[in-house]
């Protein structure tokens, strides 16, 4: 069976595309092959790799990358889901080929002000969203 490719977009995929990119491989890595970017390449966010270490979930190996250079290599896709606001949704490349395009809204960690105990406390809501709204995905599928 051919895996499933998809591939989640943030604004700067610090965040959130990397979380759903983190949870769609640790539950479903054998069925889906998945990668993440962003509208531009910024920095992954610390608090988010420490959110996602406290579900036991790794984010080793990740970094940020820009969704247009998969666009440009030809990449194809069989879901594209965009994570961010509605606004920045739409400024998201499009990707070649037939694809199923998603939108899942959520809060931008990066927006998060307070001291780094703070900002971790305000990533957890999103980033149990996230998780839930990944097994939702996989379920349906």
């Amino acid at each position: 069976m051919e895996k499933k490719r998809v591939m989640f977009i943030c604004i700067h995929n610090s965040g959130r595309s990397q979380m759903g990119e983190a949870f769609l491989r640790s539950f479903a890595g054998d069925r889906f092959e998945v990668a993440s970017a962003g509208i531009e390449a910024g920095k992954l966010n610390p608090l988010v790799v420490k959110a996602m270490e406290e579900v036991g979930v790794s984010m080793e190996g990740h970094y940020a990358k820009k969704a247009q250079d998969f666009v440009d290599r030809g990449e194809h896709y069989d879901y594209v889901i965009t994570v961010c606001d509605e606004s920045n949704a739409e400024r998201c490349p499009m990707f070649p080929g037939k694809h199923t395009r998603m939108h899942w809204g959520f809060p931008d960690p990066s927006a998060l002000a307070g001291t780094d105990a703070e900002k971790l406390a305000g990533i957890r809501p999103i980033r149990d969203a996230i998780e839930a709204k990944v097994k939702e995905f996989i379920a349906s599928k």
